[in-house]
């Protein structure tokens, strides 16, 4: 049986196909640094570490989904959600970022803004390029808002 040892040399429960890190932020600009720190955290921890390309990438997209979170779906007095998947059977990492305002969508289909200087609208593109996939989807539990999912293949 193979078990995973904590740095401290504790010893804890069996290793799974398939890892889950789920998390409430503040939807500020600290709440979405702490989501991408702890991301990459979780996946070094998980065996792709930090200067690792995975681990790298899906950082990356945790950072971009967190910063439209907290800029574009911002709702005062509601947190966003992190849900992150790794499934080594599968061959993915999925990342989900759940906000509470469902009347801003993001574009279908994004695109760089229309001037060269402009300070934002390009977190959907990268996305876009790093992700394997990507959607936007009704919240699992049926409240308000929407969440936004990439799938990072291994």
């Amino acid at each position: 049986m193979t078990t995973e040892t904590h740095p401290s040399g504790e010893t804890h429960r069996p290793l799974q196909p398939v890892r889950e890190f789920r998390m409430a932020f503040t939807s500020t600009p600290r709440g979405a640094r702490l989501a991408r720190r702890l991301a990459s955290q979780r996946l070094d921890a998980w065996g792709h570490p930090y200067e690792s390309d995975l681990n790298t990438t899906v950082t990356l997209i945790v950072a971009e989904l967190a910063a439209n979170a907290v800029t574009h779906g911002r709702v005062p007095g509601r947190d966003f959600r992190l849900c992150l998947w790794l499934d080594q059977a599968a061959g993915l990492v999925r990342v989900e970022v759940t906000d509470t305002r469902g009347d801003r969508m993001p574009p279908e289909s994004p695109s760089l803004p229309a001037e060269r200087d402009a300070e934002s609208g390009r977190g959907l593109c990268l996305v876009s390029a790093l992700a394997s996939r990507w959607a936007v989807v009704p919240r699992t539990d049926g409240g308000p808002g929407k969440t936004l999912r990439a799938e990072v293949d291994i």
